[in-house]
């Protein structure tokens, strides 16, 4: 028994083959427990189910690197020998990998996001979903349009670019956001004030509903970035273009997922308002003429 015991120790020592199969199984097999576990363990809305997912596995590939590496040192070191005569090829050729573990080197050491965390890379703008040693996944935001919804697309981004590229988190904005948008209307004969009084009412009762949340919220993103915002309460500014018109640029800081709801409100609100009052001085211009024609012809 123990000779059988200490020849497949030997078989399996000698033979670099067997013990690479061994190696990956084995720590394929203890992902594949650990996934379980976690999975098992979720809750619905929870990051960190995600994050620890992505953790084992970049682990476990990283376990099985090194360890294929040491069991082929050996050959390694006799093929690095042989192709000294090509080392800058080699390195011409994977300059891109390099890169990308490069790349991926500074994200952890910086730690500038997470699984979970909404970023802006160049002109991306997306949630990650996963994270490895050469690349980052996105599912991509619209957040350009403001309307800050999953576009369906995923970004596959080479951890090259983030060496290179300005990072932007926006994981703040994943809850609540500051939400501005402008309506811009021609120079009719309506009272621009009274426009801008209604508007900023209405926006402050769509808002009342969760503004103690959004103060709240607020003040975290003050206490965690150490700058003072103005986020709380809604507010409208007037102004006009180049061409004359009258423009109304409406803040609000409310729920990510209600501010294309809230802002399509203020602007059916906006429109009843200004078209009524459009109508009602057509109406008082058209009365005021036909009083100075009655005028006109009892003078006569």
């Amino acid at each position: 028994m123990e000779n059988t015991s200490i020849t497949l120790t030997h078989l399996i020592s000698d033979n670099k083959l067997i013990a690479s199969v061994l190696l990956i199984v084995s720590l394929l097999v203890i992902r594949w427990l650990l996934m379980r576990l976690i999975r098992r363990n979720s809750v619905v809305d929870d990051e960190s189910p995600r994050r620890w997912a992505n953790t084992v596995t970049n682990i476990t590939t990283f376990f099985i690197v090194v360890g294929l590496i040491i069991i082929w040192l050996s050959e390694i070191r006799l093929v690095a020998l042989s192709i000294a005569a090509f080392a800058v090829a080699i390195v011409i050729a994977t300059r891109e990998f390099i890169q990308c573990l490069i790349g991926s080197l500074y994200l952890t050491s910086t730690r500038t996001f997470s699984v979970g965390d909404w970023i802006k890379v160049g002109t991306h703008y997306g949630e990650v979903v996963q994270s490895d040693w050469l690349s980052t996944t996105l599912l991509e935001i619209d957040i350009e349009a403001d309307s800050y919804e999953y576009t369906g697309k995923t970004l596959v981004i080479p951890n090259s670019q983030f060496a290179g590229n300005t990072i932007h988190n926006l994981n703040f904005m994943r809850r609540y956001v500051a939400h501005t948008f402008s309506i811009v209307r021609d120079a009719d004969n309506v009272n621009v004030v009274e426009a801008k009084d209604l508007i900023l009412e209405k926006a402050k009762e769509y808002c009342s509903a969760f503004s103690d949340v959004a103060e709240r919220y607020n003040s975290l993103i003050e206490k965690r970035l150490g700058i003072g915002l103005s986020y709380n309460e809604p507010s409208v500014r007037v102004t006009t273009t180049n061409l004359g018109k009258n423009q109304f640029s409406i803040s609000i800081f409310c729920p990510t997922k209600e501010a294309v709801s809230i802002e399509q409100k203020l602007m059916a609100d906006f429109m009843d308002y200004w078209y009524a009052a459009l109508k009602q001085a057509k109406k008082s211009k058209e009365k005021d003429t036909d009083t100075i024609n009655e005028t006109s012809l009892e003078s006569n």
